[in-house]
């Protein structure tokens, strides 16, 4: 049966990325946490991952091998999941919309 780790996992991500500790850190500081990067590959790894999982189970269900509770609770987690990843997409576009409105 799936697991509700892949949206856990995404909302942690985003939960790291807005965190104001963590703003007030200079990249020179030497911080401990991840960057941005590491932390959207992590975000499109966990994505692909319940993708792949969602689409073994609906191929299992479509050959009478899997519970149709599973089949659902692995489109919902994928569901989140891409929900998670385009919230921070639409946060990435704003910040960057704001930065190019700043003057030089």
């Amino acid at each position: 049966m799936s697991t509700p780790s892949v949206a856990a996992n995404a909302y942690a991500s985003l939960a790291r990325l807005t965190d104001p500790a963590g703003l007030t850190k200079s990249a020179g500081e030497g911080s401990a946490g991840p960057n941005f990067g590491t932390l959207l590959k992590d975000a499109i790894g966990s994505l692909n991952q319940a993708t792949q999982n969602s689409d073994k189970q609906t191929q299992a269900m479509a050959a009478g091998k899997a519970n149709i509770v599973d089949v659902v609770t692995a489109v919902s987690e994928t569901e989140v999941a891409i929900d998670a990843l385009v919230s921070v997409r639409d946060k990435v576009i704003a910040a960057y919309e704001e930065i190019m409105k700043m003057p030089i």
